[in-house]
């Protein structure tokens, strides 16, 4: 899946050892939504969802 930059760079936030399978939840959520981008829009509606 394509991520932007800046959504990249907050993806990056995430410690190391869970952002594997964080960015995994946010590929999910971003395909349920039939999305084929994460903006930093989709990574924080997917974050607000998982909490």
């Amino acid at each position: 899946m394509d991520w932007t930059a800046d959504a990249e760079a907050r993806l990056k936030e995430i410690p190391f050892f869970v952002r594997p399978a964080a960015r995994k939840k946010i590929e999910k959520y971003a395909q349920e939504q039939g999305l084929g981008q994460i903006t930093v829009e989709v990574y924080e509606a997917a974050k607000k969802q998982f909490g």
